[in-house]
């Protein structure tokens, strides 16, 4: 199973347990919880951190996976959603139903950001191990630019549900963090 890689300390099935988990918290506010629940289970599928194409390998890995049960529009629809965790970015010209349905997605896969600390740490911790051959002061560069990319934005999350959970404490867990790398 892929989700049992060496190379994977963070995204792993434990990761894809904790999202289905919250799934069956929210999943009355989406309107294909199928789909999405598809979409979640495949969208770390293919992790190889030396790679720039992971989420576009497990879309299509889940298309292929999934098109002899699903129709090509499901599979089109659950393609899109994992293609969205590319950059955490959702087209907004897309319809409001699936614009919706998109943001619990985004906003599951980010919620470890607005874990108690020790929970954080232990994802930072496993983060550093998928990228343990990067070098200390390249990874601290590259890390310290994506969370002050993620500071930089209004929102961290996109529902009012995750918002007003684990905004506040998302925050602060990536300040911390980026105390902790400037340390280095």
């Amino acid at each position: 199973m892929h989700y049992g890689e060496s190379q994977r300390a963070y995204h792993t099935l434990s990761h894809i347990e904790q999202l289905l988990v919250q799934f069956e918290s929210i999943k009355h506010h989406l309107s294909e919880p199928r789909i999405v629940a598809l979409a979640l289970y495949y969208h770390d599928v293919i992790y190889d951190p030396t790679r720039a194409d992971n989420e576009q390998k497990s879309a299509e890995y889940a298309v292929d996976a999934l098109s002899s049960y699903l129709s090509p529009e499901q599979c089109q629809h659950i393609y899109a959603l994992i293609m969205i965790t590319t950059n955490h970015q959702i087209d907004e010209s897309i319809d409001s139903v699936k614009y919706s349905d998109a943001t619990y997605l985004l906003d599951m896969d980010l919620s470890i950001l607005g874990a108690p600390w020790s929970t954080y740490e232990q994802y930072v911790n496993a983060i550093r191990q998928e990228y343990a051959h990067v070098a200390d002061d390249n990874y601290r560069d590259g890390r310290t630019a994506v969370l002050r990319g993620l500071l930089a934005h209004p929102r961290l999350y996109l529902t009012d549900y995750y918002y007003n959970q684990l905004e506040a404490q998302a925050r602060d867990n990536i300040k911390r963090e980026l105390t902790s790398l400037a340390a280095l």
